[in-house]
């Protein structure tokens, strides 16, 4: 029986640039080059959705990565320099920030140092749940919300950040930078200044270093690819203080989006018809003959009850008495809209907002544990002030919305009824009674909203601005037309005559000229620079531990794909130790190197470097001699313990493709000591390095009529894909599968206590899985019917 069972193949028909198994789940996600993510199931290979791009996000993927509990899948896009969340369950797009240059690789990692301090801070409640209301869903109804609080029954801010336990999104760029995101939502560090473009990265469970693979290209020699490894013992030392201020930062990041997707609800609730009004207004000042005022015209056909021609014509042939119920309907319905919008989202989020940057405040007067850290109490304070002015914009807003609306009530039903006389029609009993009171209401509203502005006309091309609320809802740095009438104002009156209040630092700035959209982008501004310091801080004091050249890359080579490309990073939590594997083909191309580095950068330890021969590496008992040499085309850490690799044959072999795994334990035990020669690369020294030999076993499996290239692994799910040359053909295989008809009474012990295991580590992931066979799978079945059939036919074809 061949080594690891195949449970699936099938034919691409788009190229694979990215694949990544699931570190919970028996799934496997695949970026193809047209920008479509793809998620398949390990049984069968079946398809369980696709995310194919769009104009929003973008269809250049350049990275891939999994959140460690397996419930988000992260990408980056070149071509709009942005990451994008998307949930698993779903092919819907989560969350989305922009990022400063394109990420070539990306990590996501979980930090699993035991620590007293963070023990009881994770086992601890966030207290928030129980002060503050749980945020309200937006409607579903508007186009652009986006799916993160759409949800019903959901806590959104819990969902994108996971289990309590902090994980970090690190993403590095082709220029050499780096940021970490913790929880993949808030910046903790940038660093700068890293020779070369990231190909791969790894940040150590214990946060102590960060190991990168770059590529360090030069006008007059060929491209090295070299180990990086950066100091980030900061982040180690101040793990406590780190998870908690990432913790809040992540709620307050989460707030600023909900308060962004609430604005842009009530932006979309706002109607264009409201204009309706100033626009006809503005084209009768320009028709009309006579040189009376409008609000006059207006005017003498509330108390005389006549009218110009003009007037007439503007009102029964222009407005008409449907389209006036129809204004009048629309105006209602739009600001109780916004109104609700105000009242439930925006205010309730302002006071959630406030809440964290207090506790943020709180944090930053403790100076000995987070100074260092870069929390500036001065900055939280400047962004508690900035959001307590949004609230009081808010308020204004929710006064202006109150009072139009009466203003309108009133207008409407004096001007319906004038508009009936004039079509000597009849006039409903209730709606005839008009008091004094009201004669002088709407007298008051004719005055104030329909005079001529020559200033309004200059800017907006109309003369009136009748409808006030869509002035605040407007993304322009310009003031307000119309800002609020506050004569009168007895609170305004007492602080401009009292100099101490005028200047105190309790009392937040209102900014009666500006719109809301105005004042939240600065609140945003304010909050972004108070929560960016950390980041510069901590990313300063990231500094590089180790630098090591490990060989060139010919031109010749330089059409490879580089997406799958050796080397290989590996994160060794156990040992707590960085593996790096890679190849030098032109070099010695029967040998895999392995590269070994301790997480702990401030231990002087050095480098150990090790070699695997393949020369003979099929040589054994069970299996015939193979004359000439094979060579690695890709290596994956399996476990920390066993590399899964592909391996091509001597050519007189027509270039068989072999899987395999290299159990490395042999190999670590006969470490030998280097001496790396620090003026010189890897490869100009191989001579001196420790060279071990391996025999599979029966730990092989030869891929027939496949040129297999590349292979993604996941030891904890105990499966392996494998990746043609020309990246379309896939082949997927469960590697721990053993012989039932050779099992023993004895051995069967064994595997039902390795069962038992296997099940309690697995029985979350297994129950997470049953709800992927949903719907959106059940109704792609159909329309992928014919594919897979065409998909069937190409692979019988290639066989």
């Amino acid at each position: 029986m061949p080594a690891f069972r195949q449970v699936g193949e099938k034919q691409l028909p788009n190229t694979v640039s990215f694949m990544a198994w699931s570190p919970k789940r028996d799934l496997i996600a695949l970026a193809n080059t047209s920008g479509e993510l793809l998620l398949h199931r390990l049984d069968s290979f079946q398809r369980v959705w696709s995310l194919p791009p769009s104009e929003y996000t973008g269809k250049d993927i350049t990275a891939l990565a999994w959140r460690p509990d397996g419930k988000i899948l992260a990408f980056s896009l070149g071509d709009t320099k942005q990451v994008v969340f998307c949930g698993v369950e779903k092919a819907e797009i989560l969350h989305v920030f922009p990022i400063q240059s394109p990420v070539s690789c990306m990590h996501w990692m979980e930090v699993t140092e035991e620590n007293s301090a963070l023990t009881a801070f994770y086992n601890s409640e966030d207290e928030s749940v129980l002060f503050l209301p749980k945020l309200p869903s937006l409607p579903k109804s508007y186009s652009t919300t986006s799916k993160i609080f759409s949800e019903e029954k959901s806590d959104e801010i819990t969902n994108l950040l996971g289990e309590v336990r902090l994980n970090v999104l690190v993403l590095g760029g082709g220029s050499g930078s780096v940021e970490l995101y913790a929880y993949g939502m808030y910046k903790i560090a940038t660093v700068t200044g890293i020779s070369g473009t990231c190909r791969s990265l790894s940040l150590s469970s214990d946060l102590k270093s960060l190991s990168i693979i770059t590529e360090v290209r030069s006008v007059d020699s060929d491209t090295q690819i070299c180990f990086c490894q950066l100091d980030t013992g900061l982040l180690s030392d101040c793990l406590p203080e780190v998870t908690r201020m990432a913790r809040k930062f992540t709620h307050i990041s989460t707030l600023l989006q909900y308060l962004h997707l609430s604005l842009t609800c009530m932006c979309e609730a706002w109607d264009d018809i409201l204009m309706q009004m100033d626009h006809r207004l503005t084209k009768f000042v320009q028709e009309k003959n006579t040189s009376s005022q409008v609000h006059d015209e207006f005017l003498e056909l509330l108390l005389w009850g006549q009218s110009s021609p003009e007037l007439q014509a503007l009102l029964m042939n222009q407005l008409t008495v449907k389209g006036l119920k129809k204004l009048g309907m629309s105006i209602e319905s739009s600001y109780s809209s916004i109104q609700k919008l105000v009242i439930s989202h925006l205010l309730s989020g302002s006071e959630a907002l406030l809440y964290h940057l207090g506790e943020v405040k709180g944090m930053s007067l403790w100076k000995q544990k987070f100074e260092p850290l870069g929390l500036d109490s001065a900055a939280v304070e400047g962004a508690i002030t900035a959001v307590g002015s949004f609230s009081l914009k808010a308020n204004e807003l929710l006064q202006v919305i109150d009072k139009s609306m009466k203003n309108f009530k009133a207008f409407f039903r004096w001007l319906y009824v004038a508009m009936l006389r004039m079509c000597d029609e009849h006039v409903p009993p209730e709606l005839n009674k008009m008091t004094q009171k009201d004669i002088a209401f709407v007298s008051d509203f004719l005055s104030e909203h329909f005079s001529e502005n020559k200033e309004l006309f200059d800017r907006k091309g109309k003369y009136f601005n009748v409808e006030r609320v869509g002035q605040y809802l407007k993304d322009e740095e310009e003031d307000l037309v119309s800002p609020p009438n506050t004569k009168g104002n007895q609170w305004l009156k007492f602080l401009q005559e009292s100099a101490h209040l005028k200047e105190s630092p309790l009392l937040f700035p209102s900014y009666p000229q500006k719109s809301l959209h105005f004042v939240k982008k600065m609140m945003e501004g304010v909050i972004e620079q108070c929560l960016q310091k950390p980041a510069e801080v901590i990313g300063k004091s990231v500094h590089q531990a180790a630098f090591l050249p490990l060989y060139t890359v010919p031109e010749s080579s330089e059409n490879t794909p580089r997406l799958f490309e050796l080397p290989s990073l590996w994160n060794d939590k156990k040992a707590k130790v960085h593996n790096v594997v890679f190849s030098m083909p032109e070099i010695s191309p029967s040998k895999l190197y392995l590269l070994r580095k301790v997480t702990d950068a401030r231990r002087h330890v050095p480098s150990s470097v090790m070699s695997i021969d393949l020369s003979h590496i099929l040589d054994n008992d069970n299996a015939k001699s193979h004359c000439g040499v094979y060579s690695c085309l890709d290596a994956r850490f399996y476990d920390d313990e066993m590399l899964t690799v592909v391996l091509r044959g001597p050519e007189e072999e027509n270039g068989r493709r072999i899987l395999a795994q290299l159990p490395l334990s042999s190999t670590l035990s006969c470490e030998t000591e280097f001496i790396w020669e620090p003026n010189k690369r890897l490869d100009q020294q191989t001579g001196a390095i420790p060279c071990q030999g391996i025999v599979l076993g029966n730990q092989w499996r030869e891929l027939e009529n496949m040129k297999a290239q590349f292979v993604a692994v996941n030891g904890i799910r105990k499966v392996s894909c494998v990746l043609s040359a020309n990246l379309r053909h896939v082949r997927v295989f469960e590697m721990d599968v053993e012989d039932e008809d050779d099992e023993g009474a004895d051995s069967q012990n064994v595997s039902a206590d390795q069962g038992a295991l296997e099940t309690t580590m697995s029985s979350q992931g297994q129950e997470e899985d049953k709800g992927l066979m949903t719907k959106e799978h059940t109704e792609a079945t159909e329309g992928q019917n014919a594919e897979d059939k065409l998909e069937s036919e190409e692979s019988l074809e290639l066989s």
